[in-house]
């Protein structure tokens, strides 16, 4: 019996170590976000979407395009975010279901908040910087545990340091 667990341990660190080492050329992320948002020197919370496409050029650098939307109330004002943003990505793939990575992206951050109905939005310059952590679940999926990113935007003449966090699933395609 001793012997029988041994061997199914090593069959399945093997398999594990084996499926970790192949690099997916594109992964496809969709998950629940909260946004802690900063205007004006007050914090609030929002909740929303997160979705991310990325390619994969090696094992370690790629390119990520990301999506996101998010709704609050803050002070009786319907507040929401909408932003796309793309740039560099590295991952760390090695023997591991276990998958770090980091990125920066620049794009656009679109926010709106309106009271009675009325309603103002604007468009400006956005900028992301975090990383992500990805547990392998089996060759095409992945569960993202955590996605953390410091996003700097700038309305209404002040610029808003506003913290991200993400969890949800990783789809994988192809191989590299």
């Amino acid at each position: 019996m001793q012997k029988a667990r041994w061997l199914v341990s090593l069959v399945l660190f093997f398999s594990l170590t084996a499926m970790a080492q192949e690099t997916p050329k594109a992964e496809v992320f969709l998950g629940y976000s909260h946004l802690l948002a900063n205007l004006n020197n007050t914090s609030f919370n929002m909740n929303g979407a997160h979705v991310s496409v990325a390619e994969n050029l090696n094992d370690w650098f790629g390119g990520v395009l990301e999506f996101s939307t998010h709704y609050g109330t803050e002070n009786g004002f319907k507040v929401n975010t909408q932003s796309i943003m793309y740039g560099p990505t590295f991952s760390y793939r090695k023997k591991s279901p276990i998958t770090p990575s980091a990125h920066v992206v620049l794009g656009v951050q679109k926010g709106s908040g309106g009271l009675f109905g009325i309603s103002r939005s604007s468009a400006r310059f956005g900028m992301g910087l975090g990383g992500a952590v990805d547990v392998k679940v089996s060759d095409m999926v992945s569960i993202r545990i955590i996605q953390a990113d410091y996003l700097l935007t700038r309305f209404l003449g002040t610029r808003q340091d506003n913290i991200r966090a993400s969890a949800g699933i990783v789809l994988t395609f192809g191989k590299k």
